[in-house]
């Protein structure tokens, strides 16, 4: 699978210690120049800086061949830039936060998901604390709507009530 990461959601990745999430989930991650630079900028967390300084060996930058649509202008040009890549290369999947970015992925029938449906599909993977990685999250500046991470929580409660076994539902039946 071959995966194209925006700026926003790597950065929050990085930020709540789960980018290594990545690699994992989707196997090939790839971003495109501008969210690369992005991710360097003086006001990026200094966290951030640092992984990207030392790029992860999952990681791979890619300069975008052709033309950005002009259609996708009104978008930040790490945006423009994941979804033209996402288009030049085929990509799978496309991790993207913002609304009019999303927006414009979709109307290009590009596959895309946000930083929190990474995080729940490592959550059903058990390979997080889905409630765990959402309050590191709220401790960033990340924004979302509370009643969507609360139908993430609530869709979270079921898998974890079927991941539990009997016996640690009901102390009594140890015996």
């Amino acid at each position: 699978m071959i995966a194209i990461a925006d700026t926003t959601a790597l950065n929050y990745l990085i930020l709540i210690g789960h980018s290594d999430l990545l690699p994992v989930l989707y196997g090939r991650m790839i971003v495109p120049e501008a969210v690369y630079q992005e991710l360097q900028r003086d006001q990026t967390p200094p966290l951030v800086r640092a992984q990207m300084a030392s790029c992860p060996p999952w990681l791979e930058v890619r300069q975008v061949k052709r033309f950005v649509d002009p259609s996708l202008n009104k978008l930040h040009i790490g945006e423009q830039e994941a979804i033209t890549l996402a288009e030049e290369i085929q990509a799978d999947l496309l991790i993207l936060d913002e609304k009019d970015g999303r927006r414009a992925a979709v109307a290009r029938h590009l596959p895309v998901i946000g930083t929190l449906g990474v995080l729940e599909q490592a959550a059903k993977l058990k390979l997080l604390d889905l409630p765990a990685a959402l309050a590191k999250l709220k401790r960033t500046i990340f924004r979302a709507d509370p009643k969507l991470l609360r139908v993430f929580l609530e869709r979270d409660v079921p898998r974890k009530e079927r991941s539990t076994t009997p016996s640690e539902k009901d102390p009594k039946r140890l015996y």
